[in-house]
């Protein structure tokens, strides 16, 4: 897209021509001025996102036509001091006072871009000893050491603003109490009577099945809303917001080319963009292969400082402190987003003043990699071209996915970001914005990504999920009838068909189904009592809508991706719901011997990731 030139002749912007004199072309700063005015954002601003000078260089510049010190490799902040006390406040004010030192100066400045013109046009009132100019990527590094203490110990999120919806403290005490009793009762019902308890098992059991067929069902007779006056109004980059992309990074060296071209190929104004690439402190590989790329200026690194748990969601809370868009995104490691996409969210932000997260589609692109891949491509057809559109046009809650979920950074503060002791952070993240009645649509932009497809890498994912999807269920249900009234009765049935359907169904169902398909093909016409009769009819109820809603939303997804050509898979799902099982079970166990850890799954292995056409579907 070309600026627009408007109020000016383009010229040379006058108080920015002394960067001609360290290489910065005439031609090249009038270009800035034109884009500077086209995005409404300060010339200075312009010329970093445009990559004219590096960051550094344009510090010092700016440093030497003021006359300003430019602070020394040498210089070192003061621990602590009473002007800023957090690191929010230290990043606002740009400006940190310098411990003692040999240059005589006590205070770095890292001014903004409408302050860098406020200082070119108006020299004389910072004629000030003792000041030194530093650029705002410095400064925000020696900010977050000077308060990595801090970051860490808040970068628990919930631990602190709202305790009870993290899982760091584990189940309560009358859950455990529960469960107990519940084992003990089955205990003693299956020494006296086995049958009757295998029958009230299924009973039970099928009833949450049932509820998750209709939910899932239901979803696909619903198109998602349109805004007052049709489809979302397109905004210019002038009416754009700064927009935040947060990408947490461990060990992801193979995907660094191919994120970087992700990123920069972001069709969004340059000088709105805020990128975050989020390292752990050890992670020096990946850190070689981000610089060795030598991104763009408004591409940043955030270090996450040491400390537990060690997870993704303590890594986006440390990357949302300091964060600058009022728009917020998060990638994985191996996306590739719609180049439109942030513009599409912003304008159904601008169209929905009421919604604070929108949740991008996610497409598997390499599903010619085997029977894992090509199961997961289905998977994610339905739940993101089918069940999930259909959840948020009821304005039901939805278990987000862990990428592509758009927020508005406001909202994601004020609920205390995400929990660092969950490892399915993106699901507890959408039935907490649900309980703080908070509303999320579907955003019809899809995101490319590439599911494991070896069994080993598949099932640690899995296995994740699943303890997370546990510890989602236990977080919850801690003070059940607050949640009932957090969300009202219908949505606290989702909530909990979403959540506790979700591990019942991975953990029973192959279970389930095998037994009622023993119990009717043994029993029909043979039944002993009412009770039994009842079982069996409503475990054939069960099996019928439960086919229904596997089958059905796995076409309508596929089908709205145009890859109708997988659907010869479906006669395998039982063996791949097996392999749920197992992994389930296995998140089970986890849960019980680590509750935190997180099993990391590889990205950059695949070798047929193919082209998809970032088209929208609606």
């Amino acid at each position: 897209m070309q600026p627009t030139r408007v109020n000016g002749d383009g010229g040379i912007p006058p108080d920015f021509a002394f960067l001609c004199r360290h290489g910065v072309t005439s031609g090249a700063l009038a270009a800035a001025g034109q884009w500077a005015r086209h995005w409404e954002v300060p010339v200075a601003d312009a010329i970093l996102a445009l990559q004219l000078i590096p960051e550094d260089a344009f510090y010092r510049a700016l440093a030497q036509e003021l006359d300003i010190a430019y602070l020394p490799d040498d210089a070192r902040i003061i621990g602590k001091a009473h002007d800023c006390d957090s690191l929010d406040e230290a990043l606002a004010a740009r400006t940190l006072p310098l411990a003692p030192n040999a240059h005589g100066l006590a205070r770095a400045v890292a001014p903004d871009g409408a302050a860098v013109e406020m200082l070119l046009r108006h020299r004389h009132t910072f004629a000030s000893n003792g000041v030194a100019l530093v650029s705002p990527s410095r400064l925000s590094a020696l900010a977050r050491h000077r308060f990595r203490q801090e970051i860490a110990d808040t970068a628990a999120g919930l631990t602190t603003q709202e305790p009870d919806l993290s899982y760091r403290s584990g189940p309560a005490r009358w859950q455990m109490a529960a469960l107990r009793a519940v084992f003990a009762a089955a205990a003693v019902w299956a020494f006296f009577a086995p049958l009757a308890l295998l029958y009230f098992s299924m009973l039970l059991a099928g009833t949450v099945f049932l509820a998750m067929s209709f939910l899932r069902l239901f979803c696909l007779m619903l198109r998602p809303p349109l805004p007052p006056g049709g489809y979302a109004r397109a905004l210019s980059d002038a009416e754009l917001p700064v927009y935040t992309v947060i990408v947490p990074l461990f060990r992801e060296t193979r995907v660094v080319p191919q994120l970087l071209h992700a990123l920069t190929a972001i069709d969004y104004p340059p000088a709105k963009l805020d990128i975050r690439l989020v390292l752990e402190a050890d992670d020096r590989l990946t850190r070689a292969a981000i610089e060795t790329c030598d991104p763009p200026s408004y591409i940043r690194i955030v270090t996450v400082p040491e400390g537990r748990p060690r997870t993704k969601p303590r890594a986006l809370n440390v990357a949302l402190a300091g964060a600058r868009g009022s728009l917020v995104v998060v990638y994985d490691a191996e996306d590739i987003p719609d180049p439109q996409q942030l513009r599409k969210a912003a304008e159904l932000f601008d169209a929905f003043p009421d919604v604070a997260c929108l949740q991008a589609r996610i497409v598997i692109d390499n599903w010619a990699d085997g029977f894992i891949a090509s199961m997961f491509t289905m998977e994610y057809a339905a739940l993101f071209d089918a069940v999930n559109p259909g959840l948020a046009a009821a304005d039901m809650p939805l278990l987000l996915g862990g990428t592509s979920n758009h927020l508005r950074a406001e909202v994601l503060r004020d609920i205390g970001g995400w929990d660092a002791w969950n490892v399915t952070e993106d699901a507890d993240l959408g039935i907490r914005l649900a309980r703080a009645g908070q509303r999320v649509m579907d955003l019809p932009s899809i995101t490319r990504e590439e599911a494991p497809f070896r069994w080993r890498a598949w099932f640690g994912q899995r296995a994740r999920w699943m303890k997370g999807w546990m510890q989602v269920c236990v977080t919850h249900s801690r003070n059940p009838l607050q949640t009932w009234r957090d969300l009202g009765p219908a949505r606290f049935v989702a909530a909990s068909t979403l959540t506790f359907g979700t591990v019942l169904g991975a953990l029973c169902m192959p279970f389930f189904a095998a037994v009622s398909a023993w119990a009717l093909v043994t029993s029909w016409g043979r039944t002993t009592s009412w009770f039994h009769a009842a079982t069996l009819g409503f475990s054939l109820v069960v099996m019928v809508c439960g086919t229904l809603a596997l089958v059905l939303p796995v076409v309508v997804g596929l089908a709205r991706r145009g890859r109708l050509r997988l659907l010869w898979l479906l006669p395998f799902s039982p063996l791949y719901f097996l392999m749920l099982t197992i992994a389930a079970w296995w998140g089970l166990r986890d849960l019980v011997i680590d509750p935190s850890h997180w099993r990391k799954t590889g990205h950059g292995l695949s070798r047929r990731r193919r082209y998809v056409p970032f088209t929208d579907s609606r």
